[in-house]
């Protein structure tokens, strides 16, 4: 069937957008799959980007219709890092990187090629705005897109870092007593990443905006100090308490919502029956599970990490902090790390909304880099941490 890649158009495009996010499932198709709700607003997760478009395929003849969609980004990102001759301290290299976000084709019209139409063009538009990467995010589980991209597209696995879900509870949860948690202005936040985060990859080189943003509701500092008195940013940095992490908070809730079908009845129920014991009894405190079988709402943690032997309580605390202010306003509080980031046991999450391995896979865009200090960052070795940015989620 001959169809057409063209610009997303709001004025004509909006029903025929909807009804594809509508109908195609987050991740690979199962007893149970995540459907999205962009509130009316397709762009709304990408406009936050310092470059961003969106693609739609339709199709040709008197009866238009759409039957595909595509998101991309553009940015600077950190694919590295160098140390000029005797100097302690390395700083980071960027690398302008393209970002496909939520390819979706209309099931009607699977396997026709239409997505690998969608990703070429998508990268034509990167490799004008000067791209030397792409780069995607799937489950690994995802066959169809795994095949297309590693198979048909020419990407290469790259990163598998683990999506941790967790409801929000009734009931708030336990801070440790011997823990302060202070809340950082943006300017105090983007200091701290920047002398702590700049060399983890993927971070954006414009994590000032993203801080400043409406969307993120503010980042939070737990130290292992009772009564803990803010010095001010470069006091903290020049003399940091012996353990300590730091989380940023953006609202996801106002960009889209999921609702999760086909669970099975038994899961129903018991959710229904902990919440309708919660009504009951509440002083037994038990976690009742939020109705996610219909429209629910996220706040994603970002910017996850610390130091210190006590890092992974300071991790927990803020965590029970953040679930603690998200109760009464969202169902369910999610993040992403790399599989082997020492802080990834400390999240608390709930197994099976959660994914222990997303597959992140790059290409190749430009053969001149920007830095030849770290050639093909395609074959580079991964590190233990990974900076996944809320405004591609």
């Amino acid at each position: 069937m001959a169809v057409v890649i063209r610009e997303y158009d709001p004025t004509k495009d909006l029903l025929g957008a909807e009804e594809v996010d509508r109908v195609c499932e987050v991740g690979p198709s199962g007893t149970m799959s995540l459907y999205t709700d962009h509130l009316g607003e397709p762009l709304a997760r990408i406009r936050n980007s310092p470059a961003y478009l969106m693609l739609v395929a339709e199709t040709t003849g008197p009866t238009k219709q759409i039957v595909g969609l595509v998101r991309g980004t553009v940015k600077m990102v950190t694919c590295g890092k160098k140390t000029k001759r005797g100097a302690k301290i390395s700083s980071p290299i960027y690398t302008k990187v393209g970002y496909i976000l939520g390819l979706r084709i209309h099931p009607s019209h699977r396997r026709m090629g239409i997505g690998l139409l969608l990703s070429r063009r998508m990268e034509d538009w990167f490799k004008e705005k000067g791209s030397e990467y792409s780069y995607m995010a799937t489950e690994k589980d995802n066959e169809a897109s795994v095949q297309l991209f590693t198979g048909r597209c020419g990407y290469t696995k790259f990163r598998t870092p683990s999506i941790l879900v967790h409801p929000v509870y009734a009931h708030r949860r336990r801070i440790s007593r011997h823990v302060s948690i202070i809340q950082l202005s943006p300017s105090d936040a983007e200091a701290l990443y920047r002398a702590r985060f700049a060399l983890i990859e993927f971070f954006p080189r414009d994590i000032d905006k993203v801080l400043a943003n409406p969307l993120t509701l503010g980042t939070f500092l737990a130290v292992s100090e009772n009564d803990y008195q803010w010095p001010g940013i470069e006091a903290f940095l020049k003399n940091p308490p012996e353990s300590w992490a730091v989380v940023s908070v953006w609202d996801l809730d106002s960009v889209f919502r999921l609702e999760l079908r086909g669970a099975p009845a038994l899961w129903r129920g018991v959710a229904a029956v902990s919440r309708a014991v919660d009504r009951m009894a509440p002083w037994l405190n038990v976690p009742a599970i939020p109705n996610i079988f219909r429209s629910f709402g996220t706040w994603f943690m970002y910017g996850l990490g610390g130091e210190g032997s006590k890092k992974a309580r300071m991790v927990r605390s803020l965590c029970a902090y953040v679930h603690n202010n998200a109760r009464g306003r969202v169902s369910v509080l999610a993040t992403e790390v790399a599989a082997s980031d020492p802080v990834r046991k400390a999240v608390p999450k709930w197994k099976r909304l959660s994914c222990d391995e997303d597959l992140w896979c790059l290409k190749r865009l430009g053969e001149e880099y920007s830095d030849g200090e770290v050639g093909d960052w395609t074959k580079s070795t991964p590190g233990s941490t990974i900076f996944v940015d809320p405004r591609e989620v």
